[in-house]
């Protein structure tokens, strides 16, 4: 029964093994950095800027990896994905490391932290990228599915255990040790990737200008362009929650970590679930469970948006993290199926940088919004806009044919 399963085989790959501890132990500090990076900002800010700084706090965190992804590619381009990976961490390491110290110092000022988060993640983009393309390039066509639900299953685990630990650490300690943990994290990512996997440099793309090949490769796909665009808007109208969710549990139910904890830990325990039924979905129609899954997600957003008791809202987060899964992975499938080989590191650094700058640049509105509208109020405008886009993306006939999608030719 074991060895049936699609996951048997990216679990018992030589390589993948002696990667997947590494993935799995940074992945549960992400976890715990959820609920630590906009905790710190609400101890270290101003009280009557804490929407503000939240929101600045939690785009720094991801925005500069986009730009990255988008700028750097003539530096990057013919780096391994391992070196891709391993640099990533490193920095990673070392500017979220720099956090306790100064803290330990007092000499951490709200400003100082946000552009400490900004610095460790400028290269997170090309990071993503490497660790997809290894796994393209190790696994078989028809593997990717499995192996992509695998790495999704080990970051949803991560936001089930992480956000308590980060709580528990935060009554013991402060936000800051959490950031701590985080930092040992990636030092261990880092160094699995870089010490696990061959160094080959990737090729040189023949007829591409290196900065804008990832984008060029999506621009003139259409499927990918599709998806990408799909993907960008729900996650920008996701971004608010960021920033109302903490501010919220905060100030309106004046509830401890804990309680911002437990809602992310239950959508990490549902997403979990829906990461591993990914892996048996691959003939499952594409349009039609992307714009279901959009629609279903603002609807299980939507009862903390309208005040509903702490556990139903609590319920409705788990229900959520429950659908998005496999939208992530098969869209990334496609991606690795559908771009040039000698191209993928640049689109899929391309596709992270785009994904990834649609949640802070939604993040960002969430602090004006949360001041003009109010936490609680943000959070239904969110749910309820993310719902309409997923209807209006259904009542739309022209669906993108994406099965039986071949991969190009380089």
């Amino acid at each position: 029964m074991i060895r049936a399963s699609p996951y048997w085989p990216v679990l018992t790959h030589p390589t993948l093994r002696r990667l997947l501890p590494g993935f799995t132990v940074s992945s549960l500090g992400d976890g715990m950095a959820v609920v630590a990076v906009s905790w710190l900002a609400i101890e270290l800010a101003p009280a009557s800027d804490h929407g503000m700084w939240v929101a600045l706090a939690a785009a720094a965190y991801t925005v500069p990896g986009a730009v990255g992804g988008l700028v750097l590619a003539r530096l990057l381009r013919l780096r391994s994905p391992a070196q891709l990976v391993g640099w990533d961490a490193l920095l990673r390491a070392t500017a979220l490391g720099a956090v306790p110290i100064c803290h330990t110092l007092g000499a951490l000022t709200i400003e100082l932290y946000v552009a400490l988060l900004a610095a460790s993640s400028v290269l997170h983009s090309w990071g993503q990228a490497g660790i997809y393309t290894i796994l393209a390039r190790l696994l078989p066509e028809r593997e990717l599915l499995a192996g992509n639900a695998v790495l999704s299953s080990v970051g949803s685990l991560s936001t089930v255990i992480g956000p308590p630990l980060a709580a528990a650490l935060i009554a013991w300690g402060d936000a800051a040790t959490v950031i701590a943990v985080d930092a040992v994290t990636f030092l261990v990512l880092g160094i699995t990737f870089l010490s696990g996997v061959r160094q080959d440099s990737a090729p040189e793309p023949e007829e591409e200008d290196s900065r804008t090949a990832g984008l060029a490769v999506i621009r003139r796909t259409p499927v990918l362009l599709g998806l990408r665009s799909l993907s960008f808007v729900p996650f920008f109208l996701f971004g608010p929650v960021y920033v109302a969710l903490p501010l919220y549990v905060s100030d309106d139910l004046d509830q401890p970590a804990v309680v911002l904890a437990a809602f992310y830990t239950a959508f990490g325990g549902g997403a979990v679930i829906g990461s591993l039924m990914t892996g048996y979905l691959s003939r499952l129609p594409m349009w039609p469970t992307a714009t279901g899954v959009v629609i279903s997600f603002g609807a299980f957003l939507l009862p903390v948006g309208l005040g509903a008791p702490t556990a139903a809202a609590i319920g409705g987060f788990a229900v959520a993290g429950l659908l998005w899964p496999p939208y992530a992975s098969l869209s990334t499938t496609l991606f690795q199926r559908s771009a040039p080989r000698e191209l993928l590191p640049q689109a899929l650094a391309a596709s992270s940088a785009v994904r990834t700058l649609s949640v802070p640049l939604g993040t960002a509105l969430g602090g004006p919004l949360v001041t003009k509208l109010g936490a609680q109020e943000t959070l239904s405008l969110s749910a309820v806009s993310i719902t309409v886009l997923g209807l209006g993306a259904a009542c739309t006939h022209v669906h993108p044919r994406i099965e039986g999608l071949k991969r190009p030719s380089g």
